[in-house]
């Protein structure tokens, strides 16, 4: 069910007409940068964490992130479209395709995005005066404006925190809330690198990519195959030592064999000629 926690979903029929709605234009993302960002915000959550925990330590909560779908609060106004957003307690319809599920409908999911995110391309996306407003009228609790160009100022990372009807500045980066924190990082990402915004956890780890807990999985398979190979080197040279030592022995032994036997054949020899060997 597309529901938040305190919220049920309408019965059929009971909720609003969509079916005016114009929930998807087709306009494609305005750049790469931008198209790869807004999903390194969204792929590593769904392959490299579990979602916020509960507050009494149970099981991780639900959550939906997605990337450039409009956020509708009223059939009768025209969505905003974050390049971001992360919502909690909340799932998508198992009918994706479905007129009232292709889309964030405030009044099908119980609730609005916990945390939009704006990528900024250019100066015409106004950021930082018209979108806040819709997004603060929204009652969307954060959001955040990254600006790896700097087309708004020398401030690449902006966050605002909502405080009754007004958006405030916030040194904060992670969000006890939703257990995720955000983090400016340089790197390769699918072959291209630049400056990003990446989620991480409370301790500044990141959330890793799908590749990148891929390529650590592979990283610790390698790993174990030399601490086996290597333990299986040393248990070879133990083994040769521990032969090598047998032969020693059995050299030793045959050593002491022949030493034994040539005392006897020389006593016999004395023993013919009328010594006594053991005479002193």
């Amino acid at each position: 069910m597309v529901v938040g926690m305190s919220a049920p979903y309408p019965a059929h029929g009971m909720g609003p007409d969509v079916s005016t709605l114009v929930t998807e234009d087709d306009t494609p993302v305005d750049n790469i940068y931008s198209e790869k960002q807004q999903r390194l915000l969204t792929e590593p959550l769904y392959s490299g964490w579990a979602g916020p925990a509960q507050e009494d330590g149970g099981g991780p909560r639900t959550f939906v992130a997605t990337a450039n779908v409009g956020v509708f609060s009223s059939p009768h106004e025209p969505p905003i479209v974050p390049d971001v957003l992360v919502s909690v307690d909340v799932t998508f319809h198992e009918d994706i395709l479905a007129k009232e599920h292709r889309t964030y409908l405030i009044w099908e999911f119980g609730k609005a995005p916990d945390i939009v995110i704006e990528v900024v391309s250019n100066r015409e996306g106004q950021e930082l005066t018209e979108k806040k407003k819709r997004y603060r009228r929204l009652h969307i609790p954060r959001y955040v404006v990254w600006d790896p160009g700097k087309h708004l100022g020398e401030v690449m990372f902006r966050a605002f925190e909502l405080r009754g009807m007004l958006y405030v500045k916030s040194k904060e980066t992670f969000f006890e809330d939703l257990g995720l924190g955000l983090l400016e990082w340089e790197g390769a990402y699918e072959g291209c690198t630049s400056h990003w915004l990446r989620w991480c956890d409370r301790d500044g780890r990141l959330i890793p990519t799908g590749a990148e807990r891929a390529e650590a999985e592979r990283e610790r398979a390698d790993a174990e195959r030399e601490r086996a190979e290597a333990e299986r080197e040393r248990a070879d040279a133990e083994r040769e030592r521990a032969d090598a030592e047998r032969e020693r022995a059995d050299a030793e032994r045959e050593r002491a064999d022949a030493e034994r036997e040539r005392a006897r054949r020389l006593a016999e020899k004395l023993r013919a000629m009328g010594i006594d060997p053991d005479a002193e």
